[in-house]
Formats: C-alpha cells, sequence, structure tokens
C-alpha cells in the first residue's frame, strides 16, 4: 500500500485530501505545517509528497527545495497559487507536478498514481545494480526492508499495517533507546499525544502478536515499565 504524505495548513482541504487518498487505499501521512512535513518525511518512507505553497511557517518552495535535496520521491504542488511564474519556480525546484485549487479530486489520485509508476520505473534500472535481498535493517532473523515496506522473519513475511510498520521502523531506527509512549504518538501519528496513550500500546501488542507468528518468540521490543518501549539491537 503506498503511502502518502500530506503537507497542508487548511484543516479542511487537508482532511477532504486524506479521506480521498485512504478511499483509493494509500496510506496518509499528514503534516500541518513545513517543520512537521520535514519530520514526517525523515521519519516515514513516503510514496509521494502533496504540498501546499502557502504554510504557516515557511513555504512550499522553500520546503520542496529541502525535500528534493533529501528525497527523489514526487513532490506534487495543490496550491491555490495560480501565476504561470509560481508554476514555473515550483517545478523549477524540482516538484513532478503542479494543480491548481479546487481540484478534481480523482485527478489528482491517478496524476499521483503516475507520478509513483513513473519513479518507481526510473529505479528500477538502478535496483539491478543493488543487492535487494539485503535488508535495510536486520536483528537476529528479524529483516525489515524500508523502500518494499516489507518485514520479514527468517523467510516468512510478516504482513503490518502502515502505521504497524512506520512503528516498527522508528523503534528499530532508535535502537536501545527508552521511547515514551506520547513521544511514539506524536511522531508517528503526528497529534498531540494527550489521552492517546492506548493508541500506542494496542499498536504494540498487535505487532507483538504478529512477529510471534514465527517461533522462538521475538522479545527485541521491550516494555520499560512507566517508561515507554525499547527495541533492543543485537
Amino acid at each position: 500500500m503506498a503511502q502518502v504524505l500530506i503537507i497542508e495548513d487548511d484543516e479542511l482541504i487537508a482532511a477532504l485530501e486524506r479521506d480521498f487518498f485512504k478511499n483509493s487505499n494509500f496510506d496518509v501521512t499528514v503534516a500541518r505545517d513545513a517543520k512537521s512535513g520535514m519530520k514526517a518525511l525523515s521519519q516515514t518512507a513516503v510514496d509521494a509528497v502533496i504540498l501546499d505553497v502557502g504554510l504557516p511557517d515557511e513555504d512550499g518552495f522553500t520546503v520542496c527545495q529541502k525535500l528534493r535535496e533529501k528525497s527523489d520521491v514526487p513532490i506534487l504542488f495543490v496550491t491555490a497559487h495560480t501565476s504561470d511564474e509560481d508554476k514555473i519556480k515550483g517545478l523549477g525546484l524540482g516538484a513532478d507536478d503542479y494543480i491548481v485549487k479546487p481540484f478534481n479530486p480523482s485527478e489528482l489520485i491517478a496524476r499521483v498514481k503516475a507520478h509513483i509508476d513513473i519513479h518507481e520505473r526510473l529505479l528500477a534500472g538502478a535496483h539491478l545494480m543493488r543487492d535487494e535481498t539485503l535488508p535495510d535493517i536486520q536483528t537476529g532473523d528479524l529483516k525489515i526492508f524500508i523502500r518494499r515496506r516489507q518485514v520479514f522473519r527468517g523467510k516468512k513475511e510478516i504482513l503490518l499495517t502502515g502505521k504497524e510498520f512506520n512503528l516498527l521502523l522508528f523503534l528499530a531506527q532508535h535502537p536501545n533507546q527508552v521511547l515514551s509512549k506520547k513521544y511514539l504518538f506524536e511522531m508517528i501519528w503526528h497529534l498531540d499525544a494527550l489521552g492517546e496513550m492506548a493508541t500506542v500500546t494496542v499498536h504494540v501488542n498487535r505487532l507483538r502478536d504478529k512477529l510471534n507468528e514465527v517461533k522462538p518468540k521475538f522479545t527485541a521490543i521491550e516494555t520499560v515499565w512507566g517508561n515507554g518501549y525499547r527495541f533492543r539491537m543485537e
């Protein structure tokens, strides 16, 4: 399932875009400003970025430039800025597309799918030069392939939801650190964690159950009572 990052400060538009993508079987992360968007990109393997120009803390053109320096992921501006100068500027900074609001939801989804497909085909040649059998993260018999968003224990693939994968990846990328439930909720769900501790607990338990489908029992995700969780890396 493809993962889309939406960087949009307008709450209503962000919600509409989120619903459009979820209804088209995408996993979605929403950031309401540039800082949150950059943080989300660094913590989540995304397949496309939907970017507004008018953000509260930094304009979208600057964000696009920063994103392009860090990643070759498809970037699509979806914005009310309609001038030809803005379109040329956005595309010149490395955006793959520029869509003016109001937009047709079906067209937006179609364009995102097309850009993801083009991106994957362009990477195919490079992939032939790499050993795709090597995981990005491995500890014991656990293997995590970030771009493919796949997890294995031994030869068995563990099928995870988008949030379960993101949670496991975040824990594994911060090995041997105690991470509080509040911090994990803020990093994975990008929301105020007040009153949402049970969300993290439920997802950790589900993650453990799925990883325990293979014997021996998976013990790398440790509960640090009163503090949170720790991923023990061998």
